[in-house]
């Protein structure tokens, strides 16, 4: 074999070898990467072997080194540290969005940017409420095809379903494709959305992108998106439901000001009213999980405007009531 060649595959086999199986834990010994050499069919002397070291430095390659009894070579400093590539695991994990085999795969993707010791710190098991992992894989590819429409301003078409007690899809508009300039693309509460311009409503909606099915990219340009902001399209849609558009004046309990500043963020204000409680005002679409999510606040909140609201509100409130004051009447 020509020395040049010998030598190219003499570092590709040390970088690799260095990268799986050493950390500043586990360094290699000489006899180690000798025998490794070997295994490849390429034989190192000891000092040609110090000097394959400084080259890989030179490529950039983080080679340390460490003297006496358990010394050897080791790489330092990775793309990712240990700790980035545990969070990176516990999310992929704990992603309902992921299907069970989608998540081994990248976690397995994940694992080789480590040392082989260090990947069995990542086998982890993150415990996700409901574990219930989309069955469709395809989403994971359909995300994909969304950012490239969404880059190239282009129309999709697309059919959109829903699912009955009987766990069969039935599809929107009678079947019909909708056709969609897609904006951009939303990840909120373990799900997809995308956010773009209906052409046949005329107006922005969202879209579950694991209830997408069909979606292709068409030659028609997509409609300019003007001043329409995602970030604030995303904040206003409580639990990303369709609703009625309104500024919504709140009174709540002094106690409840962590729980609005978690969910709407720190730059909502807070005003206060007394010792005990304070005011705010949210720009939101009101839509039934808004509600829901306020009925389980109490009566540590009270809706004050707008009126419209504040009747929905007591509305909402009174047929609950009625459900359970016709069971309770049905039982005597």
């Amino acid at each position: 074999m020509p020395k040049g060649t010998n030598q190219k595959r003499k570092l590709m086999v040390l970088a690799r070898f260095l990268q799986k199986h050493s950390d500043e834990e586990h360094p290699l010994t000489l006899g180690q990467l000798q025998e490794e050499l070997e295994r490849w069919n390429a034989p190192a002397e000891r000092k040609s072997i110090y000097d394959d070291m400084e080259q890989l430095r030179q490529l950039g390659l983080d080679v340390q080194t460490r003297r006496g009894v358990g010394g050897g070579w080791f790489i330092g400093q990775r793309d990712f540290e240990l700790a980035e590539l545990k969070l990176l695991v516990d999310a992929v994990q704990s992603s309902r969005f992921l299907t069970q085999k989608k998540s081994s795969a990248l976690i397995g993707k994940l694992e080789s940017l480590a040392s082989v010791h260090q990947a069995r710190q990542l086998q982890r098991q993150v415990y996700v409420d409901r574990r219930i992992k989309t069955m469709n894989e395809s989403i994971f590819y359909n995300v994909d095809r969304l950012h490239g429409a969404i880059g190239a301003n282009r129309v999709i078409s697309f059919h959109y379903f829903e699912m009955n007690m009987n766990k069969e899809r039935v599809f929107r508009r009678g079947g019909a494709e909708y056709q969609v300039t897609p904006y951009g693309l939303i990840w909120d509460n373990e799900n997809y959305y995308l956010a773009g311009w209906d052409h046949d409503r005329e107006e922005v909606r969202h879209y579950r992108v694991d209830k997408m099915t069909d979606i292709t990219l068409t030659d028609q340009r997509g409609r300019d998106r003007g001043s329409w902001d995602l970030e604030g399209y995303t904040r206003r849609h409580f639990g990303m439901y369709a609703g009625r558009p309104c500024q919504l004046r709140l009174r709540c309990a002094a106690p409840l000001a962590g729980v609005f500043l978690d969910r709407f963020g720190q730059d909502i204000m807070l005003v206060p009213q007394d010792e005990e409680h304070f005011t705010v005002t949210l720009d939101l679409v009101v839509s039934p999980p808004f509600w829901g999510w306020l009925f389980g606040l109490g009566a540590q909140v009270e809706v004050l405007s707008p009126a419209w609201a504040v009747e929905e509100f007591r509305q909402r409130l009174d047929q609950v009531q009625d459900v359970y004051d016709t069971a309770k009447t049905q039982e005597a």
